[in-house]
């Protein structure tokens, strides 16, 4: 997952089409066509609609491109966030970058299956090539 400081946040290109989805609104109602990039935005740690909105634009809509979480996100959140499809975060300001890259070292294999690999463990073992490489290079980088 791609982490990007509050302070460190980088233009985007006008190449790039960002969708801006409130967390209130439906994912499926979108036109999703020539979109680039889809911001949620979480208003508070709290408010957790966004988690569900980016599980149905990767599993349900098959949307490929990036998912970028925004607003009040905390280092607490970031492997939930990447499980449900996020694949970019802007963390809030007070959150230090070294202790979000941190998080995923102590999350390597979730028994479930979830929007990322979605066999469950056992069906994993079976069929060792749908499994996530562990020789992957690695899951998360800083901006």
């Amino acid at each position: 997952m791609k982490l990007i400081a509050a302070n460190a946040l980088p233009e985007t290109p006008p190449s790039v089409r960002v969708l801006a989805l409130p967390n209130d609104a439906d994912p499926r109602a979108a036109a999703l066509d020539g979109i680039d990039r889809i911001d949620l935005h979480f208003p508070k740690f709290t408010d957790g609609r966004a988690y569900s909105q980016a599980f149905l634009l990767r599993r349900r809509l098959g949307f490929a491109g990036e998912i970028r979480a925004t607003g009040d996100v905390l280092v607490d959140q970031l492997v939930q966030m990447q499980r449900t499809g996020f694949d970019c975060a802007v963390l809030r300001a007070d959150q230090d970058m070294a202790v979000a890259m941190a998080q995923f070292d102590q999350f390597t294999a979730f028994y479930q299956g979830d929007a990322v690999t979605v066999a469950p463990v056992f069906a994993r073992s079976a069929n060792p090539s749908s499994a996530r490489s562990a020789n992957a290079s690695s899951p998360h980088s800083a901006a």
